[in-house]
Formats: C-alpha cells, sequence, structure tokens
C-alpha cells in the first residue's frame, strides 16, 4: 500500500545534528569497544598479545564489514521508500535484508577455516601473534549471522530516521561487550579466548534487542505479501545496489588489512603501536560517520520524494558539520593522543614508537573528512556504481604511493606508510566530489521529466 503522503525530510543545522548525534555516539562506541578490548589485553603487557587483537580484529573488520551493504543499502531504500511514503516497501526491504543476514552469516561460519587460512596467511604476522589471533578468531566466528542481522536492523532505523533507537542498539552491545570482556579476560583468567567469548555473547544480545524493538509496533506488517517481499525485480535491485557497496568496502578493508600487515613486517612493537594509532583515527572517523549517516538518510528521503532543493542542503549542511567536527577531532587528537598512547599500553617501546607518528594520525580526520561525508551522500542516492569505481581508483593511488615511498624514500619507513594512508584518504573525497555534479544533474533531470521519484532500480547502481 503506497500513501498519497510525501514525507519530504526538513532541513535544517538542528535536524542534521538530530539525526547524526545519535549516530556519532553509536559509532563513536564501536572503536571505543576496539579500544575496550585492546586495553584489556594491553595492560597484560605483552606486545604480542595486542598485535593478535589488531590482526585478529583487522581479519573481522574486513569478513564481516564487506557485508555492511546490509545496513548502508537498507538505510538508503528505506529512506527513499520513506520519501515517497511507501510504507510496504520500508518493510520489504527489511525483510529482504534480514533473508540476505542470515544467510550471509551461515555461509561465514561454513566458510571459517578457508577464511582463516587465507587471512592469516595474507596477514603474515608471527607466529605468537598468529596462534592468538586464531584462537580469538575460531570462537568469535560464530556472532556472524547475529551482527548481519543488526546491520540490517541499524539500517532499517537508520532510514527511518530513528537514530535514536540505532544508539540505544549500538550501546547496550557495546557497553555489554566490555563488562563481558573484562569478566572473562581478567575474572575468569581466559585471556584472549575470553575477549572473543565476551564479544559473541555480546553481539547474540545486540540482535536479539534489534529484532523486538523493530518487530514490537510493526501493525503494519501484517499486511506485507511475501510477493512484495520477493518480487523479482526489487530483489535484483538490491542486489545491484548491494553488490557495488560490498565490493567497495572490500576495497575499503583491504586498504586497512594492507596497513596492519605492512605494520606486521616491520615488526611486533610497531604492529602494537600502529594499532594504537589505528585506534585513534577509528575513533575519529566513526565520530565523523556520524554526519555520513545523517547524509545518508537526508539524501535519501529527498531524492525519494524528488526534492533537488532539499538534497543539496542536506549535502551543504551535513558537510559543514562533518567538516567542524574534524577539525575538532584533529585538536583533540594533537593534544590528548600521547596521553592515550600512555594509558593503552604499559610496554615503553610501543609507546616511543606510537608516539612518533601521532601528528600523521592526528591528520587523517581532517584529509578524510569529505570522504566520509560524500560516502553518505552517495549511498543515500544509490550512486553505487560510482562510489565503487572512484574508492578503486583511490585504493590503485593508495598502493601506488606505498611502493613509490617505498622506492623513493626508504628512510621514511613506517611514515611512508602513514603518508600513503593519507594518499587513500584525500583522493576518496576528491574523486567523489569531481562526479557529484554530474550526477545530481543526471538524476533531478530524470525525476523532473519522469515526474516521479527514483528507486533503486533507476540508481547507477
Amino acid at each position: 500500500m503506497v500513501t498519497e503522503t510525501v514525507h519530504k525530510v526538513t532541513i535544517s543545522h538542528w535536524a542534521v545534528v538530530r539525526l547524526a548525534l545519535p549516530m556519532t555516539l553509536g559509532h563513536l562506541s564501536t572503536p571505543l569497544l576496539g579500544i575496550a578490548d585492546t586495553m584489556v589485553i594491553g595492560r597484560l603487557g605483552q606486545a604480542a598479545l595486542l598485535g593478535a587483537i589488531a590482526t585478529a580484529a583487522m581479519l573481522f573488520d574486513f569478513a564481516f564489514w564487506i557485508f555492511s551493504f546490509l545496513r548502508m543499502g537498507t538505510a538508503a531504500l528505506t529512506a527513499q521508500a520513506l520519501g515517497r511514503g511507501d510504507e510496504d516497501e520500508q518493510n520489504a526491504t527489511l525483510f529482504r535484508a534480514l533473508i540476505l543476514a542470515v544467510g550471509l552469516g551461515f555461509t561465514l561460519i561454513l566458510l571459517q577455516v578457508p577464511i582463516a587460512r587465507i587471512g592469516f596467511y595474507l596477514l603474515n604476522a608471527s607466529p605468537e601473534v598468529t596462534r592468538a589471533a586464531r584462537a580469538y578468531f575460531d570462537i568469535r566466528i560464530f556472532s556472524a549471522p547475529f551482527v548481519f542481522i543488526n546491520y540490517a536492523a541499524v539500517g532499517a532505523f537508520t532510514g527511518r530516521g530513528r537514530t535514536d533507537i540505532a544508539l540505544v542498539v549500538q550501546v547496550f552491545l557495546n557497553l555489554l561487550n566490555i563488562v563481558l570482556n573484562v569478566a572473562f579476560v581478567y575474572g575468569l583468567g581466559m585471556g584472549i579466548k575470553g575477549s572473543a567469548t565476551g564479544t559473541l555473547i555480546a553481539e547474540i544480545a545486540g540482535a536479539s534487542l534489534s529484532l523486538f524493538l523493530l518487530l514490537r509496533d510493526r501493525t503494519s506488517l501484517r499486511a506485507l505479501s511475501l510477493a512484495s517481499v520477493f518480487a523479482r525485480e526489487k530483489f535484483i535491485s538490491v542486489l545491484k545496489l548491494n553488490s557495488d557497496i560490498m565490493i567497495r568496502t572490500a576495497a575499503l578493508m583491504f586498504a586497512f588489512a594492507f596497513f596492519t600487515a605492512q605494520s606486521a613486517k616491520i615488526g611486533d612493537v610497531q604492529l602494537a603501536a600502529n594499532a594504537i594509532l589505528m585506534n585513534l583515527f577509528l575513533t575519529s572517523a566513526y565520530f565523523l560517520d556520524g554526519f555520513a549517516t545523517a547524509a545518508e538518510q537526508m539524501s535519501g528521503q529527498s531524492l525519494g520524494a524528488g526534492d533537488a532543493s532539499g538534497f543539496r542542503a542536506s549535502v551543504r549542511l551535513t558537510s559543514f558539520w562533518c567538516f567542524l567536527f574534524a577539525a575538532l577531532a584533529f585538536m583533540v587528537v594533537q593534544t590528548f593522543g600521547a596521553f592515550f598512547i600512555d594509558i593503552v599500553s604499559t610496554n615503553e617501546a610501543v609507546r616511543v614508537t606510537a608516539r612518533q607518528d601521532l601528528l600523521l594520525a592526528a591528520l587523517t580526520p581532517l584529509v578524510g573528512c569529505l570522504a566520509f561525508e560524500l560516502d553518505g551522500v552517495f549511498i543515500g542516492a544509490t550512486w553505487s556504481r560510482d562510489m565503487r569505481n572512484m574508492m578503486l581508483v583511490s585504493l590503485g593511488l593508495y598502493l601506488a604511493s606505498f611502493y613509490a615511498l617505498q622506492s623513493l624514500r626508504p628512510d621514511l619507513g613506517n611514515r611512508g606508510l602513514w603518508f600513503a594512508l593519507l594518499v587513500f584518504l584525500s583522493s576518496r573525497g576528491l574523486t567523489l566530489a569531481w562526479r557529484y555534479r554530474t550526477l545530481y544533474a543526471q538524476i533531478f533531470s530524470l525525476t523532473r521529466s519522469t515526474a516521479a521519484a527514483p528507486t533503486a532500480s533507476t540508481s547507477r547502481g
């Protein structure tokens, strides 16, 4: 049932903050979770165990986040359906995402042996680090279906503009994880296996809470037909959109995995130091991602409603706030980064090594904020093909700059790796900005000519 009411999004500074702040806090709690895991293990004073947490976390980031289209695609399509006033399609989008989530989650469990073998071979850490990381992996892999269910649920909340509910779920999951990690690692003396077990239980609980909150008030679900959920053209559109987002995310995670692998080649101390600095970067990144999420929801809803001026305003205002908070993040990391390093690790060699490249880590939010912002716009507008292509171009520039610096300036060492990462972040933002004007003109010209809002099937994904 499609209603006649078109739900245009209200575009204002307050609307941006209202949408972004809950997701900022929710996204921020995710790297804080990684920081908590790092601190719990790091306080044991063993660089190899700290490196194992970094290595295992990178592998799970890659194995799980390549399926983050379950959140991003669901949020975009839900927001567009909201803009059109189509409640049935909002519900059908959710059920398609949940079906994919369960199927993909159990597929990862079935493929856990080859995933582990290939992943740890590519990361190429020391034998001591690899043994500890594998113990973590063998437990946490069973959380895959629950992680993916939560992706789909958070996407549905976000697309409807209910970022407050998404925040409740994320904070609950991550606080429970921290409590369980401390209890299992220290209270029960389970070491790195305790960290993995705590994370598994927390992710099961988080998915359960998400499903409860999604289904409790959905009286409209009773009228939803299986035919609408499994409509062939809708599933094809979803698969095209999701495949582009998956390739984009896989390239992004490969870039970070490459960073970790190169760190591991230098040694366990450098790996641990870079793990701490990457936590600072990810904290800033997830903080900024709240504004990208606001851009995702507002641009998607404006596009669904055929509101060109609202679309432009959503891009303009979310960009302003994203750059403002990127500058703030730079100042905070530069000012308090050394203090954070000393808290996270008791190993003096790790502390000294991490401080050497603190400035480069502090620059990452400033250099990367345009990429985060436009990622949100491109996802909300379902311009997935161009987002994928620009990511692949940026990845090529990243690898080329790293190997060029290794050849021309081998004395830079680890700093050359950080310089290459900054090239990657900046090129992502600049290439997306280059494509934005053309795509905007094309999509709203199409909207005016057809007198109808575009859906995923008319997107560039």
